[in-house]
């Protein structure tokens, strides 16, 4: 395998209750098979450290190592917000130039991020309960659609559903029982009425015995309502990529750049999970492919799991295709680039490309080397703020600022959300 030099900021720091727990080369195919719920829900009706690390321990926390690896500093709740992993932040090649990379990852172009702190693994289906029962909140998917959310999505001119057909309800990959033109994504994904966080895969389905799975089905708006509760925020687009390559500069996954190395599954992606060529599944052996429980695989370079693969992850940014180009054209490097001030995407035919889309990013347990390469950490798309999908979900960040604010707020008599 071939070892890449680790970015020169990506400092070390101590070790503290660590537990070490493929491509996205999103072609226009792949990025079809993404396409808004909305379009499928016309379609249909129209016919979310370190037990003795000290605040103020910054040339601690980041000193470097002998050995040149990240140290794993993952917080207690008291010296730093509990499984959330410190990212010391630091410059690196965002982006990617390979030959794997698709037009919307290039050029790579040096980018620089604060330190932060960052969810250990994907929000569960447990946390999110514990947020749904403390505040009553319904999730976009278990609401009536509203226009006003669907018509920028679609092309001017379209007529409004009938107030009959807008029914709650979300995106579900169903897979198919045979093999199937790629060009058609409707045949392995389908707007299900009823699908929703509690029923990932339809109203028939439920997460009972799935506590520790990442949860789904969950739309941006719902992301950021569990963010507000729990006193933390999405990524932004570059924290997300520096914290997926745990300290690796340009390598092809986020553990080095063999898929499997020692033959060891290293993902929840479809090949090696999947014994059929995507998006064929057997019924026999439990229909639709799904979600594995957090920490299956291993951690990356500082202790994140689950950060490709799995299910795909919400980030702040709003998403351009051409965005890295653009930046790539800056003389001086930005420091926490917070991402472009609207989208743009001309790779949907039928979709405005200023229809609102942020970027998500890491891939799921669908992505295959046959048609959806998304489990590199350079990997990118966007998606429309209100979609609630089978395979995506998100994890969160806090800054140090955030993390000593709650602190205080906690010994006033606050609650932290979490």
């Amino acid at each position: 395998m071939t070892k890449h030099k680790r970015s020169s900021s990506r400092k070390e720091a101590h070790r503290v209750d660590a537990t070490p727990a493929v491509q996205q080369a999103s072609s226009a195919q792949a990025d079809k098979s993404m396409r808004k719920p909305v379009l499928l829900l016309l379609a249909i009706v129209l016919p979310a450290a370190a037990g003795y690390l000290v605040a103020t321990s910054w040339w601690t926390r980041d000193a470097a190592s002998p050995s040149g690896h990240p140290r794993i500093v993952v917080g207690d709740g008291k010296s730093g917000p509990r499984e959330m992993v410190w990212v010391p932040g630091g410059q690196f090649q965002m982006g990617s130039d390979s030959r794997l990379a698709q037009q919307n990852e290039k050029p790579a172009h040096a980018a620089k991020v604060k330190g932060f702190w960052m969810d250990r693994h994907h929000v569960t289906n447990a946390e999110f309960r514990r947020f749904v029962e403390a505040t009553g909140y319904k999730t976009t998917a278990e609401r009536k659609p509203e226009w006003d959310t669907i018509a920028p999505q679609v092309m001017p001119g379209t007529p409004k559903p009938p107030d009959s057909a807008m029914v709650p309800g979300a995106m579900v990959f169903t897979g198919t029982p045979y093999q199937v033109d790629y060009r058609d994504f409707s045949r392995w994904w389908a707007y299900m009425p009823g699908a929703d966080w509690k029923h990932p895969k339809g109203p028939n389905s439920s997460i009972d015995g799935l506590d520790d799975h990442p949860v789904v089905q969950v739309s941006f708006e719902d992301a950021q309502a569990y963010a507000r509760w729990a006193g933390k925020r999405l990524p932004t687009e570059a924290e997300w990529e520096f914290a997926a390559r745990g300290g690796l500069e340009q390598a092809t996954y986020v553990w080095g750049d063999d898929f499997a190395p020692d033959g060891k599954q290293m993902a929840n992606v479809w090949q090696g999970q999947q014994q059929r060529p995507f998006p064929v599944v057997s019924a026999k052996s439990g229909g639709a492919a799904g979600t594995s429980p957090v920490g299956t695989f291993p951690a990356n370079g500082y202790g994140l799991q689950d950060m490709t693969g799995n299910a795909w992850q919400w980030t702040a940014d709003w998403y351009r295709a051409d965005q890295f180009v653009r930046v790539s054209k800056n003389s001086e490097v930005e420091v926490d680039p917070q991402g472009p001030s609207d989208s743009w995407d001309p790779s949907e035919p039928g979709v405005p490309v200023g229809a609102p889309k942020r970027v998500t990013r890491g891939g799921s347990f669908l992505c295959n080397e046959a048609y959806c390469m998304s489990y590199r950490p350079s990997a990118r798309r966007g998606t429309d703020p209100y979609t609630s999908m089978s395979h995506l979900g998100f994890r969160l960040v806090m800054d140090e600022a955030g993390w000593k604010h709650k602190q205080a707020s906690v010994k006033d008599g606050g609650s932290n959300g979490s």
